[in-house]
């Protein structure tokens, strides 16, 4: 038999992955399990953006590959976009780097700027790819504390008591998941700072700027920041557009020129049709966004209702796309989620999922109808797990 490559003897099948196997597995020997785990948007895309990929079909060049750094329309659309929304000026034939959704970014850009042996910044907890791409490349995760006690938010006198010594990238991702934390300008500041100093680069990955957030942020916002950090967004949470893969990176030139280097060896540029979509997309007004977390507001009420049925606490002071709790005392997060899932047909995220520190926690999603989190509901106020 072919041996694997050494790099994946550090890496496992992401967890989503084998749980969603198994819950698929439950279903078909007859249990009607509700999954209640997953931030994929059950909410459809405006129907101007809908309107705008049916047209695309029959343009001239709609079946051809298309460029690789995106088309210019879309380009100066997330120019337009990231000016309103952020108040950040970004040259959008040199500062915009169009990707087949963000995650496809995060093995861009540590292919572009990690070298084996490497070390990087990880949150804990934090997005598993982070760590799983790392690993591929065959540099070192160092892992940074985050806890409730500070917000979520990166302890950098800790930090610093580490050997920084060869890390050439710090992850953080704010709103955060799987917490929905937010950082202020402030911290965002004391980000740039770090990085300036010890010449590191930041990666903030911003896709969920627009779910129950009232001040969407841009670390990019930052006087300076653009030397040493660039930002991963998304179309996925805030267009409910997660299937069509399409995302950005934005930055200085010169610094997603060297990501240009690793993308245009690996794919060949988005359907034209998914650019059209997205550029209508970022017209939409924010009577979209005030419709959509309209939405998310009732359906986050169930889910209070939820964690108050398990007893589990929450802060109703944070937004996001999830509802982050607390597991009550002395119980182990996975050990909390399998009974539900094997004794109520509910399938809820355990918070070890995003490392150590998600101990004692767990996460609900925001992307499920509110019938359907009524059923939840019922099936947990009958019998106490």
């Amino acid at each position: 038999m072919i041996q694997k490559a050494n790099r994946l003897n550090e890496v496992t099948e992401y967890y989503f992955s084998k749980k969603l196997r198994e819950v698929a597995l439950l279903k078909s020997e007859g249990k009607p399990v509700i999954n209640i785990a997953i931030g994929s948007p059950d909410l459809h895309p405006d129907s101007r953006v809908i309107e705008a990929i049916k047209n695309a079909l029959d343009l001239p060049n709609a079946h051809q590959y298309q460029s690789y750094q995106g088309i210019p329309e879309l380009r100066l659309g997330i120019s337009d976009f990231y000016k309103e929304k952020y108040n950040v000026s970004l040259n959008a034939n040199t500062e915009i780097l169009t990707l087949m959704g963000s995650k496809e970014g995060i093995m861009h850009i540590s292919m572009a700027f990690l070298n084996k042996g490497d070390k990087v910044l990880i949150p804990n907890p934090g997005y598993p790819t982070y760590t799983s791409v790392t690993k591929l490349v065959e540099a070192i995760p160092v892992f940074y504390n985050l806890n409730e006690a500070s917000n979520w938010l990166p302890n950098f006198q800790e930090i610093e008591k580490e050997d920084l010594t060869n890390v050439k990238i710090m992850w953080v991702n704010y709103p955060h998941m799987p917490t929905g934390a937010v950082a202020s300008i402030k911290d965002f500041e004391q980000l740039v700072s770090f990085a300036k100093k010890h010449d590191i680069l930041i990666v903030n990955d911003n896709p969920y700027s627009f779910i129950l957030n009232e001040k969407p942020l841009s670390i990019l916002e930052v006087e300076g920041a653009k030397g040493v950090a660039i930002e991963l967004n998304s179309f996925s949470k805030t267009f409910n557009m997660a299937g069509w893969r399409v995302g950005m990176v934005v930055g200085e030139a010169e610094i997603l020129k060297s990501i240009l280097e690793v993308k245009s060896n690996m794919d060949s540029g988005m359907f034209l049709g998914i650019q059209k979509g997205a550029v209508e997309a970022l017209k939409l007004s924010n009577d979209f966004f005030e419709n959509q977390d309209e939405i998310y507001q009732r359906r986050r009420k169930v889910v209070w209702k939820i964690f108050d049925a398990l007893e589990c606490k929450y802060n109703k002071n944070i937004g996001g796309l999830f509802v982050w709790a607390t597991v009550p005392k002395d119980r182990k997060s996975e050990e909390f989620t399998d009974k539900l899932l094997y004794e109520k047909d509910v399938f809820i995220t355990p918070g070890t999922v995003f490392g150590t520190n998600g101990e004692g926690y767990i996460r609900a999603s925001l992307c499920v109808s509110e019938e359907v989190l009524n059923e939840v509901l019922n099936r947990l106020t009958t019998v106490k797990i």
